[in-house]
């Protein structure tokens, strides 16, 4: 991988990694073997995990999100783990991106081999790969892979109730499902955003959610650049977190460009509302300071505000507001993740505007 590239390493989670002993990751592994659920760090967002190849255990993550069952999941694979297995066919553009950014924030959609349940797919002929680079999902992956033969995967959506901010956090997994679920702790996520997912089960690369491996990235892989989401794509297959309304905070949110939420945060100041307000320092002015405005100034970089930002949303939903107002950022490449985080989860509260 080239030293232009951002894609983090497992170097970048390595105390936390230490952490957990091998001990507690033999008991994942088995309770993954015993077709239990954990939920496990990678360096996008903690999962909530299952065999993938069990569709009892597949059925137990959707019951405990509350997941639509034609919603599917992404299927995680260790360091030394087969793609091939669970593909009916791996292109050339698969093998040039494994290598570019795998272990790494990258979901590849592939045909899904006859072998592998279609539970994982949502019923379609699908099926999203990934590698994750957080030591602790390495270190529980490849103790799982040897248990099945080395042709372990574990199918983990967000480990949060469907449609509600991921977590980033071990923390914030006990506080969607208590006691309910074994949690491996590997400290906080690096990137903070769920995985960039590329489609390349149609004989073309298409952008289907934009995270940390952004579409320049792949382009410089691939020689061509992906097809970016437009809302038009109808023969796109489904793919997670690609829902109008996702990601959301439980307290009412509105993405705006700045000029035009001034008038909201004039409006509720006159009728005594307290809000939030997320800007960059930059463009917030006189909003930093005012009464009954809890202002966060949000990061300037976009990869510090994608780490930042769904922690900083739980803490908006404990900070006693009413609405949060969010300022919406550049309409450019490098915030495209983020923006489109944000806009999922204002997408949630439309019908309040």
């Amino acid at each position: 991988m080239s030293d232009d590239r951002s894609t983090p390493s497992a170097a970048a989670s390595g105390s936390a990694g230490s952490a957990v002993s091998d001990a507690q990751i033999d008991e994942a592994a088995a309770l993954l073997a015993a077709g239990e659920l954990v939920a496990f760090p990678t360096e996008t967002v903690y999962g909530l995990g299952g065999d993938a190849q069990d569709p009892n255990a597949v059925a137990r993550i959707y019951a405990a999100k509350g997941r639509p069952a034609n919603h599917p999941v992404i299927v995680h694979l260790a360091p030394k783990g087969d793609p091939e297995y669970w593909a009916e066919h791996l292109p050339a553009d698969a093998h040039k991106l494994i290598d570019a950014f795998w272990p790494g924030p990258l979901t590849l959609i592939l045909k899904r081999a006859a072998r592998i349940p279609a539970a994982v797919s949502g019923g379609q002929d699908s099926v999203g790969l990934r590698c994750p680079s957080h030591p602790v999902a390495q270190r529980l992956l490849a103790a799982f892979d040897t248990r099945r033969g080395g042709h372990g995967g574990v199918a983990a959506p967000s480990a949060n109730r469907f449609g509600h901010v991921s977590p980033t956090t071990a923390q914030h997994v006990r506080e969607e499902f208590g006691d309910t679920i074994h949690v491996l702790d590997g400290g906080a996520c690096d990137v903070g955003i769920e995985s960039t997912i590329l489609d390349l089960s149609r004989g073309f690369p298409a952008l289907l959610r934009p995270g940390r491996v952004t579409p320049g990235e792949i382009a410089s892989v691939l020689g061509v650049a992906p097809r970016l989401p437009d809302g038009g794509d109808a023969t796109a297959p489904r793919a997670s977190g690609t829902l109008k309304a996702h990601y959301a905070p439980r307290t009412p949110l509105a993405l705006l460009p700045f000029e035009q939420l001034e008038p909201h945060l004039a409006a509720s100041r006159a009728a005594g509302m307290r809000v939030a307000l997320v800007a960059r320092a930059s463009r917030a002015g006189t909003w930093a300071d005012a009464a009954n405005v809890h202002f966060v100034a949000a990061p300037e970089d976009p990869h510090i505000y994608a780490r930042e930002l769904y922690g900083l949303l739980r803490a908006l939903d404990r900070a006693q507001v009413e609405r949060i107002f969010v300022e919406k950022l550049p309409d450019t490449l490098e915030w495209i993740a983020v923006n489109d985080r944000l806009g999922r989860a204002a997408a949630a509260f439309e019908a309040l505007e």
